[in-house]
């Protein structure tokens, strides 16, 4: 039997990590909430997560900064961007680099179990 899928959560609002931290739960995946880039890039988690659920706007280092940093250490996670602030030029930038969706806040509890299902699904972002 394959192991859980780690997803990790991180996001700067408390109120929006923990909903997306119980609503991935309910889905039976391992979750874990960071409210920082670099609080999840400290942590154990960090080797062990099989997908991202990102703001892209936060305190210190961006979503966006995060994707590229895992990109350069050849690290290619598929990323689930979220946002209060969609930009195009953002949205383009994260999805040519890999993001499986760009979503706006607030979204809908369906559309992101369908994005993560389809994230752990996908060979290409192993």
């Amino acid at each position: 039997m394959p192991p859980v899928p780690v997803v990790s959560i991180i996001d700067d609002d408390a109120s929006i990590r923990v909903a997306t931290n119980r609503l991935v739960r309910s889905l039976g995946y391992v979750a874990h909430a960071f409210s920082s880039a670099e609080e999840f890039l400290t942590s154990s988690e960090a080797d062990t997560t099989s997908c991202m659920i990102a703001d892209v706007q936060m305190p210190g280092m961006s979503g966006i900064e995060l994707q590229n940093l895992l990109l350069a250490q050849g690290r290619r996670l598929p990323i689930i961007f979220i946002t209060a602030y969609p930009e195009e030029s953002i949205r383009t930038r994260a999805l040519a680099a890999g993001a499986v969706c760009f979503l706006t806040k607030p979204f809908d509890g369906p559309t992101l179990i369908r994005h993560l299902d389809a994230a752990l699904n996908s060979r290409h972002c192993g």
